[in-house]
């Protein structure tokens, strides 16, 4: 589960991670009244107003009137994700800018040209950046321990990074028995060249960084950027934190955090099934039991000539109500032209799989093509089950004939 940026550096204040003075506005009346009471009246006159999506590149994504999908022009530039506002009249800027933002359409390199619609922002103090960094926490899934990665790259796409220069890239592995150690945090300070009071106070940023992580059931906590300020300070400019789902029954009050508004409409809807549903831009659906199999699924579809429209797993328990929502579900995405049901039955019986889709193809018009490949346990009674059900499918053997399939309803 995804929280917002805000969101996230309320819960790393609580470990007492650096951050800046901030607040959440909702509507534009709220902007300029924060911006007043909690900064201007302070003698700030220098803050930041960030777009509050589940997306990145804010700073660099352009702000599109939703009207006339054309970029908001504010002040003969612009309007971007992210905006500094430096005057003495701060409230009034954050005001207009604000209205303007909101309810708006935000367009990044991670939404691509759909974009998506800013419902809050997050006002900021202002700070002096002496430079940026990268910093990071997650599970390295190759060596079964969590890793801190650092780079002196910050405020840039991390994974382009990684692509083009990995040797910017820091890594310090965390053995379980031990946790983290306070050499490692030196190692990366010294790598990252900082010395005196910012190596100081870079050691001590990266313990409470691990606390959170850890405590907080994170699969990934991220800072890009992490400043250091003219003050030698290190601060958490920026926060990105993501849960582990199956953590989350440790943590009741997270629930209260999740942003339905970020998320697809049918990811939701699968959510409330349990089902691994993953939104994509193809045009074949599918439908699979297990991770490895969909995956490979997904790459037999792009071979025959189709882009997968997701990812969808309906597990290992699959029953008929639940294979049933998942087609369901499925067959909701308008942007699916064929549809490819692919089992192999070891937990899950493959004639229960063929019950739940004759179920859901009874619930739901279907008129594009539907190839069913069943295997394992009980498929025979499964394809039984299919060809005896009045309704239309294709049938395969194997993963070569379904393929050979899908490239045949692709290319009428």
């Amino acid at each position: 589960m995804k929280i917002h940026e805000y969101q996230a550096k309320e819960l790393l204040s609580k470990f007492n991670i650096p951050t800046l003075k901030r607040a959440v506005a909702f509507t534009a009346d709220e902007a300029g009244k924060v911006a007043y009471e909690k900064f201007q009246t302070n003698n700030i006159h220098t803050i930041v107003l960030k777009a509050q999506v589940h997306a990145g590149g804010r700073g660099k994504g352009v702000i599109y009137d939703v009207a006339t999908n054309k970029p908001i022009i504010y002040n003969g530039k612009e309007l971007r994700g992210v905006n500094i506002i430096s005057n003495n009249n701060i409230s009034h800027t954050a005001y207009e800018m604000s209205n303007l933002m909101l309810n708006n359409k935000l367009v990044t390199i991670q939404t691509g040209e759909a974009g998506t619609i800013v419902h809050r922002l997050l006002i900021e103090e202002g700070c002096k950046i002496a430079k940026e960094f990268y910093l990071g926490i997650t599970l390295d899934r190759q060596t079964g321990k969590n890793v801190v990665m650092a780079s002196t790259e910050g405020g840039v796409e991390i994974e382009k990074v990684a692509a083009e220069t990995p040797e910017k890239i820091l890594k310090e592995y965390i053995d379980p028995t031990v946790g983290f150690q306070q050499y490692q945090g030196r190692s990366l300070a010294f790598d990252l060249g900082l010395s005196g009071q910012s190596f100081k106070n870079f050691v001590s940023f990266i313990p409470k960084l691990v606390q959170a992580y850890n405590e907080l059931d994170a699969n990934l906590v991220e800072i890009n950027p992490l400043v250091l300020t003219a003050d030698e300070e290190i601060i958490a400019l920026d926060a990105k934190i993501t849960f582990d789902d199956n953590a989350l029954y440790r943590h009741p009050d997270f629930i209260e955090l999740r942003d339905l508004a970020e998320e697809s409409p049918l990811e939701v809807e699968a959510s409330k099934y349990d089902l691994n549903y993953i939104k994509l831009d193809g045009n074949v659906g599918c439908m699979v039991n297990g991770a490895g199999l969909a995956m490979a699924t997904m790459d037999m579809i792009q071979l025959a000539g189709g882009t997968p429209a997701n990812f969808l797993d309906v597990g290992g328990g699959a029953n008929v109500d639940r294979i049933a929502n998942a087609f369901r579900i499925m067959m909701s995405d308008p942007d699916v032209k064929a549809v490819l049901i692919n089992i192999f039955g070891g937990i899950v019986r493959c004639d229960k799989v063929a019950d739940g889709i004759v179920k859901a193809l009874n619930e739901v018009k279907v008129e594009i093509p539907v190839i069913v490949r069943l295997d394992g346990t009980n498929a025979k009674e499964g394809k039984e089950t299919l060809l005896h059900s009045g309704l239309n499918f294709k049938v395969a053997t194997s993963f070569h004939e379904a393929a050979l399939k899908v490239t045949e309803v692709l290319t009428r």
